[in-house]
């Protein structure tokens, strides 16, 4: 195997092929559904934000007179700039040297070696699927209320507030206190919790359809006697342990949810500590839906690099990630990155509301 078959072997086409092909069955991250990616050129993300409202009568008038002109209700539009990323992993010499001895030589371990750069390229995919990931939970799951993404590394910050005036905090974040948590399971009442979210909700002219947290959290409502005592009122049947799915069908019955969703997803930040997407103690409720949108932007490689004459080779996956690879000359070296320009968007924050049921 000559150099240009091994570049080939590894290729970003290659990789984005292999990529497809495992990945055509796993399980989506939850934010892959109700976030769904969309593509765009450049950097700019614009989108009109609005509360859906509840319907407005009609001003009163007399007859022959002018009609009262209304305001359009609280629609505004949001700009702001894409972050960008890249990472990379670099074949260097030595390296080849010894896949292509194992590859000549018959080495029976040579597949697997050729599958290691597979990996590594895999690894970046997946990697940069979790950051549109984590920005859409950071949204959805908002810590202490504040709607925004946050992203520190390599001393870059990247700072968005999607509630700047503070009035979806004000009207759909709803933080318990004392006997109302959920950690006090005698005096906790889930289901007046989740009714004052729908409620909120309802205000904006939305309706709740699903509920979403954690193991950690959804564990909580098996102590509560207002979930116990719910279970026994409905079945007439008096459990000492409570199954998960005793749980679901209550709240679905009692508050008409269509699904609770228990997402236990992990990631590795920068500080390489494992991290939840939906942290412990918050409950959201969510819509029918898609309640934003993922937006990729067109990444230098993709804009730049795609051409023939280059140099490059790149191949996009996932709507906008674009798997690069440029072969240095000297020392002969092969470099894949993946990149990627992404941020969501959150038209229907209006429609989600959020419970901090713990302390």
């Amino acid at each position: 195997m000559n150099f240009n078959e091994f570049r080939n072997t590894v290729s970003p086409k290659a990789v984005a092929l292999a990529w497809t092909e495992a990945t055509s069955n796993r399980m989506p991250y939850v934010g892959e559904t109700i976030f769904p990616a969309k593509k765009k050129a450049g950097l700019d993300l614009s989108w009109v934000k609005g509360h859906t409202g509840i319907p407005v009568t009609l001003m009163p008038s007399a007859f022959d007179a002018k009609a009262t002109f209304r305001d359009r209700i609280g629609v505004k539009r949001l700009d702001t700039e894409m972050p960008f990323f890249r990472e990379g992993f670099k074949i260097k010499e030595k390296d080849r040297q010894d896949i292509l001895r194992a590859i000549d030589s018959n080495d029976p371990y040579a597949a697997q070696v050729i599958s290691n750069i597979f990996d590594d390229a895999n690894n970046l995919i997946e990697a940069a699927n979790v950051v549109p990931e984590r920005q859409r939970m950071q949204l959805i799951f908002a810590n202490g209320g504040n709607v925004g993404i946050t992203i520190q590394a390599n001393g870059v910050d990247y700072i968005y507030n999607y509630d700047p005036n503070g009035t979806w905090k004000a009207s759909n974040y709803f933080a318990l206190v004392g006997t109302a948590l959920w950690t006090a399971g005698s005096t906790a009442d889930p289901f007046a919790d989740i009714q004052t979210g729908k409620d909120a909700v309802a205000a904006n002219g939305g309706e709740t359809r699903y509920i979403a947290m954690n193991s950690t959290t959804f564990r909580l409502l098996r102590n509560c006697d207002a979930v116990k005592n719910r279970f026994l009122t409905v079945n007439g049947l008096s459990l000492g342990y409570l199954s998960d799915a005793d749980i679901v069908n209550v709240l679905k019955d009692t508050m008409g949810l269509a699904g609770v969703i228990i997402y236990d997803k992990q990631f590795r930040d920068e500080d390489k500590t494992v991290t939840k997407f939906v942290p412990d103690g918050y409950v959201a409720l969510l819509p029918e839906g898609p309640v934003g949108n993922t937006w990729y932007g067109t990444t230098p490689e993709e804009a730049d690099l795609m051409g023939a004459g280059t140099g490059a080779e790149v191949a996009l996956v996932n709507t906008g990630v674009a798997i690069t690879q440029i072969v240095d000359e000297h020392p002969v070296n092969i470099n894949t990155y993946a990149s990627e320009i992404v941020l969501p968007s959150y038209e229907r924050m209006d429609e989600v509301a959020l419970l901090k049921v713990t302390a």
